[in-house]
C-alpha cells in the first residue's frame, strides 16, 4: 500500500507544546496525565517535548484526560494576527484634540484595544458616557490624564493604569501640557 504524498506546510504542528501547556493549565504533572490515559511518563515526556509523535488513540486518551477537543492541540498560528501601528485603522469614539486607532484585529470581539494620542487640553464629551463592554481598562503610557466619573476624578500620570466597569458613566481630559497617549482596553 502507498502512503498518499503529503506536502508540508513548513510548519510543526506542535502539537506536543500545546498538549503540556493544556496540562500545565489543568494543574496535572505528567506521571498523573501518564497514568490516567494508560501511557508511559516517558511516552508522555517525548510527546510534550515534539520528539514522538502520538497515535490516535494515545492522542485522544490524553485529550479526554485532559478534557479538551483533540482539534484544540492543532489550533495552530491562524489564532495569531498582527496589527502593525502604521496599518491600525482610525476610529472616533469622540471626543476633541484625540486621535484614536484600534490596534486589535478588527474581528476580535472580546477584547479591543484602542490606542490614543490626546492632545494637551484634550477632552472627552460634556455629558458622561458608557461603552458597550464589560470593563474597560485605561493604562497611560505617557503624559498625564484625568477621567471622571460620577463621584471621583481619577489623576493618572505615566505608568498608572485604572480599571472599571464598561456601564460605569464617565468622560476624560488631558490636562497636562503635553499630548498624552494612553491604551483604552474594552473587555466582554
Amino acid at each position: 500500500m502507498k502512503a498518499l504524498p503529503i506536502e508540508s506546510t513548513g510548519h510543526s504542528a506542535a502539537v506536543g507544546s500545546r498538549l503540556r501547556n493544556h496540562r500545565l493549565r489543568a494543574h496535572m504533572t505528567i506521571d498523573q496525565l501518564a497514568t490516567a490515559a494508560g501511557l508511559t511518563k516517558g511516552f508522555v515526556s517525548r510527546v510534550e517535548r515534539d520528539i514522538t509523535s502520538p497515535s490516535v488513540d494515545s492522542l485522544v486518551r490524553m485529550c479526554q484526560v485532559l478534557r479538551i477537543d483533540v482539534g484544540a492541540v492543532f489550533a495552530g498560528p491562524a489564532d495569531v494576527e498582527l496589527v502593525r501601528l502604521a496599518d491600525a485603522p482610525h476610529v472616533d469614539l469622540g471626543g476633541e484634540g484625540i486621535e484614536e486607532q484600534l490596534i486589535t484585529p478588527t474581528g476580535q470581539r472580546k477584547v479591543q484595544v484602542i490606542r490614543a494620542r490626546v492632545a494637551a487640553g484634550g477632552r472627552g464629551e460634556e455629558s458622561m458616557y458608557s461603552m458597550d463592554c464589560e470593563t474597560e481598562v485605561l493604562h497611560l503610557i505617557s503624559g498625564r490624564f484625568r477621567l471622571m466619573v460620577p463621584d471621583r476624578t481619577y489623576e493618572l500620570e505615566a505608568g498608572d493604569t485604572v480599571s472599571f466597569p464598561g456601564t460605569e458613566p464617565h468622560t476624560w481630559e488631558n490636562p497636562g501640557p503635553e499630548e498624552a497617549v494612553l491604551l483604552w482596553i474594552l473587555g466582554s
